[in-house]
């Protein structure tokens, strides 16, 4: 049922997405031929104001398809109303609006949860361990996810962000040196030796950290502590997901093994759901704010290269022709396709189930 609940979250926000798209030109007067959930053969059709809306077999994506793509369209081809014949204002908004609908939403699910169920007690001391990487320093050491870090070499780590500020600056001033944590597991409170990984003179564990938040709710006090915590909470979100993929150009080397495909994304989706309402509700922002980043990246077949197509035929004057925008669509495909079949083959390798048939 986790996993069942993750995919149709995975389902909604790419619908949420692609209706971003839809939404930006119908409104518009713009011409739209279909709205697809899904890919491959359609399970049912329905086509209502010359738009052909389909449920297809596999859910996990969507699509808008406009007449302009359409070599057997009827439609004139200096008709005003079709997508590239409108201002490239207009086109930008549309290209725009998936993301824009994935930010929103992301801002929706955090402002309701506020909201309705309240927002986070305050953490407690410490730095608590999310995920652990096999391999890494801190799987070495007996690290696990959900451990509480209490201190490092007996200096007590304070609560919040700075605690986990503190841990990472130590931390990367360590590399290849011993360091002594104190560990609390349930009730348990054990003391491990940690000794980070030289990093191109940085220390590195292989963990993600955060506040050591018990996950106590409590309600808000008033409509501005509502607004401020919601906003807070989305610029984080946004923040590090940013800084995460900027990392794979500026970094590529050490951020490139925390790179997730599919099946990660449901199992972390999976264990979220265990915490009930709350983790799908992360889990449905963290995944709607990386939708929009990812697709804001100028890499084809994303809303991105789009976007800056549209920016070099306003400075050129005339559109990118057909022929070189193909070309890199089709490379763009390959490597999409290549990298996910990549990161589906090491995830589901690297799946407890899957381990303990392999004797690991």
């Amino acid at each position: 049922m986790n996993v069942l609940a993750a995919l149709l979250v995975l389902a909604l926000l790419i619908v949420v997405h692609e209706a971003g798209h839809f939404l930006a030109a119908t409104l518009q007067g713009i011409r739209v031929s279909g709205f697809s959930i899904g890919f491959g053969p359609a399970l049912l059709k329905r086509q209502r104001r010359g738009v052909t809306y389909a449920l297809r077999l596999f859910p996990l994506g969507g699509f808008v398809a406009f007449p302009d793509d359409d070599e057997d369209s009827m439609i004139p081809a200096d008709d005003p109303d079709l997508l590239r014949n409108r201002p490239i204002p207009h086109q930008a908004l549309v290209v725009a609006a998936g993301v824009m609908a994935n930010l929103a939403l992301a801002l929706v699910v955090l402002l309701g949860q506020a909201a309705f169920v309240g927002v986070p007690a305050a953490p407690e001391p410490g730095v608590l361990v999310v995920q652990v990487q096999p391999g890494g320093a801190a799987a070495r050491s007996g690290l696990r996810a959900g451990d509480q870090i209490l201190s490092l070499n007996t200096k007590p780590l304070t609560a919040g962000q700075r605690g986990v500020e503190a841990m990472v600056r130590d931390v990367k001033a360590a590399p290849q040196q011993s360091i002594r944590v104190e560990r609390k597991r349930g009730d348990e409170t054990t003391t491990v030796q940690l000794i980070p990984d030289d990093q191109q003179g940085m220390g590195k564990i292989g963990a993600q950290l955060q506040a050591n938040i018990s996950g106590a709710m409590r309600p808000v006090h008033h409509p501005g502590e509502l607004l401020l915590t919601t906003g807070s909470q989305f610029s984080q979100l946004l923040q590090q997901t940013v800084r995460g993929y900027a990392g794979l150009f500026t970094n590529f080397r050490a951020t490139a093994g925390q790179v997730s495909g599919p099946v990660k994304i449901v199992e972390m989706g999976a264990q979220l759901s265990q915490q009930g309402g709350s983790g799908l509700v992360l889990f449905s922002a963290l995944i709607s704010i990386n939708l929009a980043v990812l697709n804001s990246l100028p890499l084809p077949l994303l809303d991105g290269w789009q976007m800056m197509m549209l920016a070099i035929q306003s400075v050129r004057g005339r559109p990118v022709s057909e022929r070189i925008q193909m070309a890199f669509a089709q490379s763009g495909f390959l490597l999409l396709v290549g990298l996910t079949l990549v990161l589906i083959v090491r995830d589901t390798s690297q799946l407890p189930v899957v381990q303990q048939l392999m004797g690991r």
